[in-house]
């Protein structure tokens, strides 16, 4: 929500300088996204639609800098029993209140005060009547449309539910065909608004039009999001009603507007007002204690400030034995139990006053569960290793799922807000995706990011795996520049992670893997076969060429973590004996089945077995790779001798000419230790 500063000391005299009414409003718990000149940027949260409108916004700085707050002018003319000329019926109660006035109108600019601070608040300025209604929605909070009166069937309006299949042709020009969940505003023939959303081009307001008529209403926030979701048609007004405008707003609206058609010379109103309001909504009152205030804010707050605070933001406090009844305004929709209260004080008393105390412990906590448990051990897990924790949306855009997901495997989301989250991830890694480009895209030359969190399929419903993705350096080491991250990185972190929950590990081929790279991707098994993740290089459009890799573990298929003590052995005291090998095999042989073969054939002794190499090039016929491996030999009892070792190179060498049609590289006889 963009506010021009000098728009709010029209209700309310704060500073002038932005910054400082900035900070006050970051200290009241507003994300402050930017200040512009005399504008402030807020992030407004979905909780808080009185806060989409200066007035809003004003009564926040009152109760923040303790300054009276002026009522916005002309908004409280008494309008009892009067009515406009138009007739009003309504016939569904998805419409809880609905006013209107008739004006006589002379279309055309706006003076140049208005244009500048609808400009200023972000938005574009049309014509007079129709800056009118956006200025008065943007300074109250409340979204109103204007009706060519002559363009209209008759002088009625109807508010009722669609027609099946009916059709409208809204503002931005769109033919839209609408259902019977759909509430509208109509004539006598016809539907001439999406209510709460949009109105129609027929009965748009144009520069030949003479007389109007002035919609103000509140619509229930279900039937207003609902319609907007099956349309897929977001607008200003739609971002208000759905999150709930205030009912009392809507006639205070309309006499503001008519007021400032008058002061700019843009029309005076003809007849009355007519205000439909069949059942009137309670108010409600909330109860909030003294001790239970002190006990969630660890402060003890005076009695004084407690009225002073809530009064300035408009609650009606009444003192009681136990503290004070709140009488919620009809704009706070959020407030319904006394900790809103209570967050409401904390907000405007301080949190950074607010003493640092431990809560008073009345029940021994519960234990975690496994799931919780296993989740904190994989943070603090790879947070030890430098990657550090991204918390990304659950939904994606279904062109960011599709490579890690069939379709038919998909779990689409059927009213999603916006074609960006219209599918549960089937996977973490294309939101670590984005805010790796994200950071790349802000000179973070090294990026290594990871999440716990829920994955989603058809088949197999939702499941619990940890995700990350690299890219970079390695960063700085003892001997120097450690280098470029490449593929043995990601698989150290799935190594890293297997360990910790007690698991062996191996790779098995990848190739219907399309979002790695070929060359470099590889499926995680178990010691039974059974696939618990995937690793390798991605190959996706939207990085650009750059190096990345990911991987991601099933935590549940890798099962593990358990918390029995482990055995943990005595570091060897006879030295090792390492013979390198280097091999040329088919290139399409997996480096698991070198590693299979190796173990199979070569005598206990045989304690480690690491490829080092892989090279395709000069000197190495098509169709083959040359890969190197290292073999570390040692017994637990003595020291090994050159002839033991070579013998178990031999065995091992013999084979894999008879397994794989493996050639050793420049063998002409022994093969040396290092």
């Amino acid at each position: 929500m963009k506010a021009p500063v000098s728009w709010l000391q029209t209700f309310v005299p704060v500073p002038a300088s932005p910054a400082e009414v900035a900070t006050r409003f970051g200290a009241c718990g507003f994300a402050v996204e930017s200040i512009e000149g005399d504008v402030i940027d807020l992030e407004i949260t979905a909780n808080r639609p009185d806060c989409l409108s200066i007035y809003g916004l004003a009564r926040e700085a009152a109760a923040a800098f303790n300054l009276d707050l002026a009522a916005p002018p002309g908004t409280a003319a008494a309008v009892s029993g009067s009515t406009a000329p138009i007739k009003v019926s309504l016939g569904d109660a998805g419409c809880g209140r609905y006013a209107l006035a008739v004006a006589d109108v002379k279309v055309g600019p706006s003076p140049a005060w208005l244009a500048d601070r609808l400009a200023a608040a972000g938005v574009r300025p049309i014509n007079n009547i129709v800056d009118v209604t956006n200025y008065v929605m943007l300074e109250l909070g409340q979204p109103m449309h204007a009706f060519d009166a002559a363009r209209l069937a008759g002088p009625e309006i109807y508010v009722r539910r669609a027609r099946l299949r009916e059709t409208l042709t809204t503002l931005d020009g769109v033919a839209r065909t609408l259902d019977e969940t759909m509430l509208v505003i109509a004539d006598r023939e016809r539907a001439v608004a999406i209510a709460g959303v949009m109105g129609g081009a027929a009965s748009e307001v144009s520069a030949s039009t003479t007389r109007i008529a002035l919609e103000s209403a509140w619509f229930l926030p279900s039937t207003v999001r609902a319609t907007s979701r099956r349309l897929g048609l977001k607008t200003e007004a739609s971002a208000r009603f759905e999150r709930g405008a205030d009912i009392n707003a809507p006639v205070a609206a309309l006499l503001r507007a008519l007021q400032l058609f008058a002061d700019i010379g843009a029309g005076t109103a003809s007849g009355g007002v007519t205000d439909l309001y069949p059942r009137p909504v309670a108010s409600r009152s909330v109860p909030l204690r003294r001790a239970r205030l002190a006990r969630l804010l660890g402060d003890e707050v005076p009695d004084t400030e407690v009225e002073r605070m809530l009064g300035r933001l408009g609650f009606v406090v009444t003192s009681t034995d136990l503290g004070w009844t709140a009488v919620v305004p009809s704009f706070r929709v959020d407030v319904a139990r006394e900790a809103d209260l209570i967050e409401e004080v904390g907000r405007h008393w301080g949190l950074d006053r607010i003493p640092a105390t431990f809560p008073a412990l009345r029940a021994m906590p519960r234990p975690s569960d496994a799931g919780v448990a296993r989740s904190r051990l994989i943070r603090r897990l790879l947070c030890g290793a430098g990657l550090q924790e991204a918390v990304t949306f659950t939904f994606m855009s279904g062109d960011a799922a599709g490579p890690f997901a069939a379709a038919d495997d998909r779990l689409d989301i059927k009213n999603p807000l916006s074609e960006k989250f219209a599918v549960l991830r089937p996977s973490i890694v294309p939101g670590l995706v984005e805010s790796l480009v994200y950071n790349r895209n802000r000179q973070a030359a090294d990026v290594r990011l990871f999440e716990v969190g829920g994955v989603f399929s058809q088949a197999r419903g939702e499941r619990t795996a940890v995700g990350w993705v690299l890219t970079g350096s390695r960063g700085e080491h003892w001997s120097g520049s450690a280098g470029p991250l490449t593929f043995a990185d990601t698989r150290g972190i799935a190594d890293l992670i297997a360990s910790t929950a007690g698991v062996a590990i191996d790779v098995a081929p990848g190739e219907d893997l399309p979002w790695l790279a070929r060359g470099q991707r590889a499926r995680l098994v178990d010691p039974t076969g059974v696939e618990v993740g995937w690793i390798g290089r991605l190959s996706i459009p939207a990085l650009d060429g750059d190096a990345v890799f990911a991987g991601e573990v099933d935590l549940g298929a890798l099962g593990g973590f358990s918390t029995a003590p482990r055995r943990i052995a005595a570091l060897a005291r006879h030295p090792s004996i390492v013979r390198d090998l280097s091999i040329l095999v088919s290139e399409r042989l997996p480096a698991a089945d070198v590693r299979g073969t190796i173990r199979a054939n070569a005598p206990p002794t045989l304690v480690d077995v690491r490829e080092f190499d892989r090279y395709q090039g000069k000197g190495v016929p098509d169709g083959q790779v040359s890969v190197s491996v290292r073999l570390t030999f040692r017994a637990p009892d003595r020291t090994l001798t050159d002839a033991e070792a070579q013998q178990a190179v031999e065995a091992i060498v013999a084979a894999l000419r008879t397994r794989h049609d493996a050639v050793l590289r420049g063998a002409t006889g022994r093969i040396s230790a290092e």
